[in-house]
């Protein structure tokens, strides 16, 4: 197994029974949703830990070549053109690792949600959607679906009894909802099972969305 990607790591209060590993935005860092932990209100007795990872540092084309965190290359502002597929899966597979590495400490894939914000999104719904392992969950917040064109060929059967907790900014001028609303629609042509909502706000989070999403993580890890 290659090394594992850095973490900002919160652990449960009680025995550790379940992980979320929740993957940030362009630029940010795994410090980005530490503080989100205790505003979704997860009961103490589902012993879950949260994993933030950070992603690797790399020029990123749109921001004039700038070295920032990222999960891959952004090359314009295009969405249907912007992401780099060979970073999108190289970072997939780094993510994979960490799925692993819980699994090799004991947690069973199923006690297991992924989890991402725009970019992180893309990469928590890339790759759950090819993994072999039965997920917990998968959320996707304020994203879009990378090479929608190569899902049909390269999906895996595995998740799609998964619920998707998609989620979107109505105001969103990163990643316009209709890329997300497009996103959630290729995912259930391809027979995955997405819970869309959306909320009057721009490319963030809000505690409507916050309350929602830990209502989600108690009923699949419940």
């Amino acid at each position: 197994m290659s090394e594992l990607l850095p973490c900002v790591t919160v652990e449960p209060a009680a025995e550790h029974k379940a992980t979320i590993i929740w993957l940030h935005g362009l630029g940010a860092d795994g410090h980005d949703f530490e503080p989100i932990v205790p505003e979704l209100k997860v009961p103490a007795e589902l012993g879950v830990k949260f994993i933030f990872p950070h992603a690797p540092v790399i020029p990123v084309t749109i921001n004039g070549g700038y070295q920032m965190r990222a999960w891959y290359d952004i090359r314009n502002a295009d969405l249907s053109q912007r992401e780099d597929e060979a970073g999108v899966r190289q970072s997939a597979e780094q993510v994979e690792q960490l799925i692993l590495h819980e699994i090799e400490q004991g947690i069973p894939a199923d006690k297991i949600i992924l989890a991402g914000f725009s970019q992180g999104g893309a990469i928590a719904l890339h790759l759950a959607t090819r993994l072999d392992k039965k997920l917990a969950g998968i959320v996707a917040l304020s994203t879009y679906l990378t090479v929608p064109d190569k899902l049909a060929d390269e999906k895996s059967d595995t998740n799609l009894n998964t619920p998707i907790f998609m989620a979107h900014g109505q105001q969103d001028p990163v990643v316009p909802i209709q890329r997300g609303q497009y996103s959630a629609k290729v995912l259930e042509e391809n027979g995955f099972k997405v819970q869309w909502s959306d909320y009057p706000m721009p490319h963030a989070v809000c505690l409507e969305e916050i309350q929602a999403l830990g209502k989600y993580i108690q009923g699949v890890l419940g």
